[in-house]
């Protein structure tokens, strides 16, 4: 028996979780475009908003994103003035980052992205935050 419908594409879950990523970093892109940052360049701020002076790979680690996609996305972050990259003074093969006080000033202004991306997805917040459990658990099945 041949399961050639298993090929399909309408029959794929990657298809459509791959058509979101893209929209709704789509969304996510003249939101950011006033506060001068990308979407990856975004969740570093956010991490950082949450834990200021973590390392480098800790970053990755919450970010899934390794150090040669992770460095240049810094080095950008440091030129616009919102980082500071500093080496820990005990282990100086680890790199801290630090909020500026421009990084620390446009976590205000940032404040009102998730509100708006919410206004544009037209869903209610209980919908999303179904959504948003079972991606965790795929995301939490798949790492084990």
């Amino acid at each position: 028996m041949e399961h050639s419908d298993s090929l399909r594409l309408d029959q794929q879950i990657c298809f459509p979780l791959y058509v979101l990523s893209k929209e709704v970093t789509g969304l996510y892109r003249p939101l950011l475009e006033e506060l001068n940052l990308t979407y990856p360049q975004y969740l570093v701020m956010m991490v950082l908003w949450e834990n200021d002076g973590l390392g480098v790979c800790d970053i990755g680690k919450k970010l899934f994103l390794d150090s040669g996609t992770l460095t240049p996305l810094l080095k950008r972050l440091e030129s616009k003035g919102f980082i500071n990259r500093k080496r820990n003074s005990g282990d100086e093969r680890v790199v801290q980052l630090f909020l500026t006080d421009s990084g620390r000033e446009l976590k205000q202004k940032a404040c009102s992205v998730p509100d708006q991306l919410l206004d544009k997805v037209n869903m209610k917040i209980e919908e999303l935050q179904e959504l948003k459990t079972s991606i965790n658990k795929i995301l939490n099945n798949i790492k084990k």
